[in-house]
């Protein structure tokens, strides 16, 4: 069993799976609107520092798809020899313009490292905004997608193959193949379904 992820792998992630299988064979967006982005937000604590209060608009919508867009495309970079998710195979950025867009992202809040030291536990480092930055929702998200592509998380990074699934997960151990057991047992289905249209 793997460590748990950290902070930056789960923000990472998490953007990554506002894209996800809708049940009905198509791939649903949870970020289609304001509303969308406002929901998920609130959904994940701790993204913002005033993330209870978060309203966003159509900018910030638009920038968070950028980032959103740029991660997937890295992170089907980072699953090679692997193929990329079903949902992204056709429409990937190139690499240079996504690492360019998560970079400019991230500038848009200047950070600085803070250093936490409690009890006996290691010393922890973690990029804080500046003093008088105000925190912008995408510059936070493309800090935490460069955190996870640069950490050793990256090296678990997988994109699940079963029928209709478009999500990218992290590898728990090695005979892991899918994102979660619902995906192997439909996997199972469809190659014990395709045997039997062979033999018939």
């Amino acid at each position: 069993m793997q460590d748990s992820p950290g902070r930056d792998t789960r923000i990472a992630l998490g953007l990554a799976l506002t894209l996800r299988h809708d049940g009905h064979g198509s791939v649903a967006d949870d970020l289609t609107d304001p509303a969308g982005l406002t929901a998920w937000v609130t959904d994940h604590p701790g993204l913002v520092p005033d993330g209870e209060g978060f309203t966003a608009d159509a900018a910030a919508l638009a920038a968070v798809r950028d980032v959103r867009a740029a991660a997937r495309a890295l992170f089907a970079r980072a699953v090679r020899p692997g193929e990329p998710s079903p949902a992204d195979a056709a429409r990937l950025l190139p690499v240079p313009e996504a690492v360019r867009r998560l970079n400019e992202a991230a500038a848009r809040t200047p950070t600085v490292p803070v250093l936490a030291w409690t009890g006996t536990a290691a010393p922890v480092v973690r990029a804080a905004p500046a003093e008088g930055a105000r925190t912008d929702l995408a510059a936070a998200l493309a800090q935490a997608v460069i955190g996870f592509l640069a950490g050793p998380d990256r090296q678990r990074l997988r994109a699940c193959h079963a029928p209709r699934c478009v999500r990218y997960f992290l590898k728990e151990h090695p005979r892991q193949q899918w994102c979660k057991p619902s995906c192997g047992n439909r996997a199972r289905v469809a190659r014990h379904q395709e045997r039997h249209r062979r033999t018939a």
